[in-house]
């Protein structure tokens, strides 16, 4: 809970028992808690902004103050009554303004470890070679939005951004993909981060190691806010695409928005790139007979052509030769991971390549991948855990994405990585974890928890990334780590 909403919530604690218990002399002032937690309120919503969990607490607010003003006025044989009705409606909604606040709150990311402070840009790109199959226009060209995160000076005195950008399409588009109600996400709006945008890019360095960060299906570019400010916070430059049709929403500068398919819509489309049949999928109603993983890799290629363009003359005259377009790497959550071990495959300027959680694509499986590679998944026990507890993950999910993923890893010609968190659940690897604190509770996250959870990834992702783009030697991948005894590690080398 924000200061201001902890506060208002603990005078409202007060004045309910002021209400029920007669107070000595000594404790008079406290007949007046009730017109300052109306004043508290008032505070609350012009400093840190109304949402929707905080309503009942606001109704609250106001019907203690009625309740007070009616005390102070009305003759002491109706009193009884009014102070009756009054602790009765204050119960019921000091406990629903006290659990929702809680529930679902306003989180903060955790600080990231490393010593760099952290700036942020966006980018929007076009691609005039390429048409827009989510569009329902038919001669719109592939848009991209792009958002690059890099090291920043220690020293940075301007107010963190904003987590997502255009919060309150993408909260609605993400609630109605998941069958919520429209309202219920729009408190994320507040979330903000650590990263400060247009910082002066850190100088202790020419320039940095890029790695690409593709989301996952009906996510948004800043899914993995916690993966990808600790590896900023490193010493790297992370470029954020959010990929139309995968993104929830994704919102031009021009206003126009493409909605992003549920998962039940992409499933047809990613079988045929997974196993490819004679019957082809609809994609607007028409027979899409290209591959719809290929067709995602290429945001990531084009991408990579548009930071060589902007590390030639950046727009932004920040990161004008600032990228190290040596040594680029990829990571990818669910969706985002076969996307991005499909971009390993067509283009080698990807020298590293981590995948989180998926099934891998026919063409990874057949061909097999060259660069290093690291998974992060769980177990097929910790699969159907997820199922029992949240549902999803049947058992073909389950043989289709422990197969393919062990299918590629066992033909790698170089280093791999395959890393097994038990009690790890999908949700866990991304912020969604952080939504609210009740989801290990109701089995929406695992029983690692999240943050053991969110250490592992942090550990395992900036080694694999450390070695392979920057040439340290890992102790990590030396064997069983101390300091992670529940993860399951495998590794191959040449």
């Amino acid at each position: 809970m924000r200061p201001f909403e902890f506060l208002l919530s603990f005078i409202h604690l007060l004045t309910f028992f002021v209400l029920m218990i007669p107070l000595p002399g000594a404790l008079f002032w406290m007949r007046y808690l009730a017109p300052l937690a109306l004043l508290i309120a008032v505070s609350q919503i012009l400093m840190e902004a109304p949402h929707w969990q905080m309503v009942p607490a606001y109704t609250l607010a106001g019907l203690l103050f009625l309740a007070w003003l009616l005390q102070n006025t009305i003759l002491l044989d109706e009193q009884l009554v009014i102070k009756r009705l009054a602790i009765g409606l204050s119960a019921f909604a000091l406990i629903v303004s006290i659990i929702l606040p809680i529930a679902l709150p306003v989180f903060r990311f955790p600080r990231p470890s490393g010593p760099y402070k952290i700036g942020t840009l966006t980018y929007h790109w076009v691609d005039v070679n390429r048409l827009e199959v989510f569009s329902v226009e038919p001669n719109d060209h592939r848009e991209l939005m792009v958002q690059i995160w890099y090291p920043a000076n220690t020293e940075l005195s301007s107010p963190y951004a904003s987590n997502i950008q255009d919060s309150d399409i993408i909260a609605t588009a993400m609630a109605r993909l998941h069958n919520l109600p429209d309202f219920s996400l729009k408190h994320l709006k507040y979330v903000t981060t650590n990263a400060v945008s247009s910082a002066p890019v850190a100088k202790d360095r020419n320039n940095y190691p890029v790695l690409v960060f593709l989301e996952g299906l009906t996510g948004y570019r800043q899914m993995s806010t916690f993966q990808v400010e600790e590896l900023v916070s490193h010493g790297y430059i992370v470029v954020g695409i959010d990929q139309p049709g995968v993104s929830a929403s994704v919102v031009f500068p021009n206003g126009h928005q493409i909605a992003g398919l549920s998962k039940s819509q992409m499933d047809p489309l990613t079988q045929q790139s997974v196993r490819p049949s004679e019957n082809v999928p609809l994609l607007n109603g028409q027979a899409f007979t290209d591959d719809i993983i290929s067709y995602f890799e290429q945001d990531v290629s084009f991408s990579l052509d548009q930071l060589a363009a902007i590390n030639t003359t950046d727009p932004n005259n920040i990161l004008t030769e600032r990228l190290d377009l040596k040594h680029i790497g990829v990571f990818g959550v669910s969706f985002g991971g076969i996307v991005g071990a499909e971009a390993c495959l067509k283009d080698p300027r990807l020298k590293a390549c981590l995948v989180m959680d998926v099934v891998m694509s026919a063409d990874v499986v057949q061909l097999g991948l060259q660069q290093p590679v690291m998974w992060i998944t769980r177990d097929a026990e910790t699969m159907r855990l997820e199922r029992e507890k949240s549902g999803g993950w049947t058992e073909e999910d389950i043989e289709q994405t422990q197969s393919t993923m062990r299918a590629v890893y066992n033909s790698l010609p170089g280093d791999g990585y395959f890393v097994q968190v038990p009690g790890m659940f999908h949700i866990d690897l991304t912020d969604a974890s952080y939504i609210s604190p009740i989801f290990p509770a109701i089995g929406f996250s695992g029983p690692i928890g999240i943050q053991r959870a969110h250490d592992i990834i942090n550990a395992y992702s900036l080694a694999f990334f450390d070695q392979h783009l920057k040439g340290s030697s890992e102790t990590l991948f030396d064997g069983l780590a101390k300091q992670y005894p529940e993860v399951i590690f495998e590794t191959r080398r040449p």
